[in-house]
């Protein structure tokens, strides 16, 4: 099930020399709906600091389909495709509000991580559980 996780407006200065929002901006808001989208898949915050628990991105995906000019707004709709023993990967389609047109779709694989060794861990049951509640 796609959720949204994002929804944003395109300002002067996110934009570049030929007009439109930069690649930085997409990025940005891609990281902030992955954000939403494992926090709805069962991930608290609050592990960073009590359980020295988190999440390294490993790999971005990008497909550009449509400039978004200043004042645009904008949504991501987020979801899981893979469920792996310690990622997950997630597609995020940001489309205009003005149109619903598609502007960016992102695939990215996403590593749960143990901040204290800075290596890899297994996801925990509660993740994988409220993954599978998110696949698309």
């Amino acid at each position: 099930m796609e959720l949204l996780t994002y929804q944003g407006v395109v300002y002067p200065a996110q934009c570049d020399a030929m007009g439109h929002m930069n690649v930085q901006y997409y990025i940005a808001a891609f990281d902030q709906a992955s954000w939403h989208l494992v926090a709805a898949a069962g991930y608290c915050p609050s592990w960073i600091e009590e359980r020295r628990e988190g999440w390294a991105d490993r790999r971005y995906e990008i497909d550009f389909r449509r400039e978004l000019p200043v004042g645009s707004l904008f949504e991501i709709r987020s979801g899981i495709v893979r469920i792996g023993n310690t990622s997950l990967t997630a597609r995020h389609r940001l489309t205009s509000k003005a149109d619903g047109g598609l502007c960016a779709e992102l695939l990215a694989v996403t590593v749960y991580f143990d901040l204290a060794a800075r290596q890899s861990r297994a996801l925990p049951e509660a993740i994988l559980r409220g993954a599978a509640e998110h696949m698309i």
